[in-house]
């Protein structure tokens, strides 16, 4: 049982419009690796210059915040999920 990545809709054109890919990878890096390697442009549109998580993404682990885990490097089991969330801004 692999790892489910929720794709939001900005991402979704480098899925082919899936809202939900499955990989096998046992930290949330070696997921964004995987996500890239099967679907080229996706880490980019993750991960700044440096490989850290951009900004302006948020990234969750069974609804954990990865930033107050261990970042790229939190472990990742079979059955997690995991959810991509650009922010959203704009508004007055």
């Amino acid at each position: 049982m692999p790892v489910t990545v929720r794709i939001p809709t900005p991402l979704r054109k480098l899925t082919g419009n899936a809202d939900k890919v499955e990989v096998e990878a046992d930290t949330l890096g070696a997921v964004v690796d995987a996500l890239d390697a099967s679907h080229a442009g996706i880490k980019a549109r993750i991960c700044d210059e440096e490989g850290q998580i951009r900004h302006f993404v948020n990234v969750y682990v069974n609804g954990e915040d990865v930033r107050y885990l261990d970042g790229l490097n939190t472990p990742t089991k079979n059955g997690d999920e995991i959810s991509i969330v650009p922010a959203v801004a704009g508004g007055r």
